[in-house]
């Protein structure tokens, strides 16, 4: 086969998002929700992996995966961002995001601090209540960097790709580390802090400049009747956006346990349920527990959570925490315990994001 056909062929892959990897985004076809709708939020995750919401101010809102999503995309989910209490007279310091952190040492292919430096383009599919001019924003934690960019919203209620294309930063190195790279922001509100009447949008990269941040931000969540939905969101090199990388629902759920897994089920033990993944006596009243995580994570976490009603039956005398797994020990009949007859709730969370 000749040269000239083997880049076609290439082309052709990429043209029908066959090309693996290209994607540096994690979970943006909003397919993996381990934690379900969340209500109530004022800074937390929600909905579907990997993204967070951030806010300062009087608002909050309702995260949750939603099969709203755009006719003929090839997405059958969408994050959904529901405004229950708005903010519509906004203070200085008010600012709403949606957001992904992007680990660092996934991000070394993009050349940052050097003359190589990589171009990215972004690209998704949003839908809002609110039309006008929307800015995101890519911070770099390392060098204190941003850019900014915005987009438009033409039409209330619909579906609309966007696609956004950055230059490569070629000041400041990203670490070659586990911890956050870039931070990846949606901004749908900003307060005259970030977003001025005489401001300037930082549109090319530069130290970071709190009063160039969201210039020109419309407000999406100054009524309570508004809806926000995001899917179909790639974040590649280049200065073109190519078709969806496509991930199975099993690979996006190994990237997302990185960060944050719900491990479960329980065991029946009677008129109570135990969890029992490993359980094991040296005597009758003394009890090691370990739990196996699904995949290495990002890193040790540094506490355990309870879920559905669990809780330590009393707390363990001693804890290992790694990134593979989680061992206590307590002198006891039981570690962790729900006084009620069930057997199929999850049990714990391990948090580890970034």
């Amino acid at each position: 086969m000749s040269r000239a056909r083997d880049l076609a062929d290439l082309g052709g892959s990429a043209d029908a998002g066959g090309l693996t990897g290209r994607n540096l985004i994690i979970n943006g076809a909003m397919q993996v929700a381990q934690r379900g709708t969340v209500t109530s939020v004022t800074a937390a995750y929600g909905g579907p992996d990997r993204f967070k919401l951030i806010r300062a101010g009087a608002s909050a809102f309702t995260l949750s995966k939603d099969s709203d999503a755009p006719t003929g995309s090839g997405f059958t989910s969408s994050w959904k961002i529901d405004v229950t209490t708005a903010d519509a007279s906004l203070a200085g310091s008010d600012s709403v995001q949606i957001l992904q952190q992007i680990e660092a040492q996934n991000l070394q292919r993009i050349k940052k601090g050097t003359s190589s430096a990589e171009s990215l383009t972004l690209s998704f599919w949003i839908k809002s209540s609110v039309t006008g001019t929307y800015i995101v924003e890519w911070y770099e934690h390392d060098n204190n960097r941003h850019i900014n960019k915005s987009y438009t919203i033409s039409s209330a209620n619909t579906w609309e790709f966007k696609t956004i294309t950055i230059p490569g930063d070629t000041t400041g190195v990203i670490a070659n580390d586990n911890g956050a790279g870039i931070q990846l922001s949606w901004w749908l509100m900003a307060g005259t802090d970030y977003n001025p009447v005489s401001g300037t949008l930082q549109t090319s990269w530069g130290a970071v400049d709190n009063t160039g941040r969201a210039v020109g931000q419309v407000n999406a969540v100054n009524d309570a009747a508004n809806n926000i939905y995001l899917t179909g969101v790639q974040l590649e090199m280049g200065q073109t956006a190519t078709p969806f990388e496509h991930r199975s629902y099993g690979e996006e759920l190994e990237l997302c346990q990185r960060y944050y897994e719900q491990l479960g089920p329980s065991l029946n033990t009677g008129g109570s349920v135990c969890y029992s993944y490993a359980l094991t006596s040296y005597a009758t009243s003394n009890q090691w527990l370990t739990i196996d995580f699904a995949t290495t994570k990002r890193a040790a976490p540094t506490s355990l959570g309870m879920l559905n009603g669990y809780a330590f039956s009393d707390t363990p005398s001693s804890f290992g925490y790694g990134t593979n797994g989680i061992n206590m020990f307590r002198s006891g009949e039981c570690i962790i315990l729900k006084n009620t007859t069930q057997t199929s709730n999850t049990t714990v969370e391990v948090d580890c994001e970034l």
